[in-house]
């Protein structure tokens, strides 16, 4: 039996950033540099980012899903993060003004950015257009006047794709499935929005209708799911002769011992083949995001209590929780955890991992293997942390969110600096 199908052995490396390794008491090291040395100089909770891992994954999606192929930054954004994808190739995709800010803070070039959201403002449009920014992916009838309005008065034209929603129901979990019929986003193909949106293009000076861009959801596993919403789209796009067709992004990861995905290359494949048989002429990009970042990421945890309730469970609360995770309590997610410094034992004891919110939901494992006898003040790592952890972070009960590092090689950089209370507080006028 090999380590990733024993659930008491060490944590698998294929949940582990690329550069993971043992160091020399049995620590985890990643880029060179021990995980529990950080903590003790940035503290906790940490992420901590392989910043090689986060580059390697650039390039397979570059050299698998072709060019044009963009970041969805909503996994995880900062100005570095939009500074290393746009120096790796990538276009980068944004869904608000404040991501907007971001690369463009970055220096990201216009032309290299695409502009999501199914509700954006006449400020985040009119922010885009100013800025040039090559994509906007139009999600209602009301976009498009508002588009048509801002033509009217400075006669610039926006190049945009219009998101369909193609009936399809991805196998994933409801909040983050978008390409069924009953969704917010997106003309919707079986009710004849969408035709009935490129006619409106048509007519509308302000816009230059490039393709065609879908979405079924995130975290996908089945390859099946991603075909047969390709053959729908493909259907209606293709007779219209338009140079580009977007198909989102969406492909899943794993993030327990008992989960596989696949990877960039081999989502890329399965593309490439689906458009080839097909008979795609359109140019073909997506927009991988957790596939990326997520892998590429850890998230260490100071224990603070550890609390036995005989013939019940062990309870191991720590100084993080869903402020800095919120994904077990939206979705139900999985993670799995170790200790950082016990990294090469096996963890033969069963915990769950709570936060230190005031909420009874607010459990980051519920069934956690770890190694025997921790105790206060010892660190826990949960991998697999790299999207939709501080992207979707929060302050709830006045928590200031994390710290990130990169590190690289030996050497680390803060790249976002651990939140304060004097942060929050700096936004009370009373």
């Amino acid at each position: 039996m090999n380590q990733s199908e024993t659930v008491d052995g060490p944590v698998p490396m294929s949940l582990l950033p690329d550069s993971a390794q043992a160091g020399p008491r049995g620590e985890l090291q990643i880029g060179g540099l021990s995980v529990d040395e950080l903590a003790a100089k940035y503290g906790t909770p940490l992420f901590i980012y392989d910043e090689e891992h986060l580059r390697s994954r650039c390039r397979e999606a570059l050299t698998a899903l072709g060019a044009g192929t963009a970041y969805a930054s909503k996994a995880f954004l900062c100005t570095a993060m939009a500074r290393l994808v746009n120096e790796e190739g990538l276009h980068i995709d944004v869904a608000s003004e404040g991501e907007l800010l971001t690369a463009i803070a970055a220096e990201v070039p216009g032309e290299r950015i695409v502009l999501h959201g199914n509700n954006k403002s006449l400020a985040e449009l009119s922010l885009a257009r100013s800025h040039g920014v090559g994509r906007i992916v139009v999600d209602s009838f009301d976009e498009l006047s508002r588009l048509r309005n801002l033509h009217e008065v400075d006669g610039v034209v926006a190049p945009i794709q219009l998101r369909v929603t193609p009936g399809v129901e991805a196998h994933t979990h409801e909040y983050i499935s978008t390409g069924q019929n009953d969704s917010k986003f997106g003309f919707g193909l079986e009710s004849g929005a969408a035709r009935r949106a490129v006619e409106s293009c048509a007519s509308n000076p302000g816009v230059e209708l490039m393709g065609i861009h879908q979405h079924i959801g995130s975290q996908v596993f089945r390859a099946d799911s991603f075909a047969r919403a390709l053959e729908v789209v493909v259907a209606f796009s293709e007779p219209l002769g338009l140079p580009e067709l977007s198909v989102g992004g969406g492909l899943g990861v794993a993030y327990l011992e008992s989960e596989t995905a696949p990877s960039i290359s081999e989502w890329g494949e399965m593309l490439r083949e689906a458009c080839e048989r097909l008979g795609v002429k359109a140019q073909v990009s997506a927009e991988p995001g957790r596939s990326i970042a997520a892998q590429a990421a850890v998230t260490v945890y100071s224990i603070g209590t550890v609390k036995e309730i005989p013939g019940i469970r062990t309870y191991i609360a720590v100084d993080g929780g869903f402020g800095d995770n919120p994904r077990p309590m939206l979705y139900g997610s999985g993670y799995t955890a170790f200790a950082p410094t016990r990294f090469t034992e096996p963890r033969n004891s069963v915990a769950r991992i709570v936060g230190r919110h005031c909420e009874s939901s607010d459990v980051i494992v519920q069934e956690a293997r770890l190694p025997a006898n921790l105790d206060v003040g010892d660190l826990i790592a949960t991998p697999v942390t790299g999207a939709y952890g501080y992207s979707m972070a929060s302050t709830y009960n006045r928590m200031p969110r994390p710290a990130v590092i990169f590190v690289s090689e030996g050497k680390e950089r803060l790249v976002i600096r651990r939140e304060t209370a004097e942060d929050l507080l700096a936004l009370d006028l009373d």
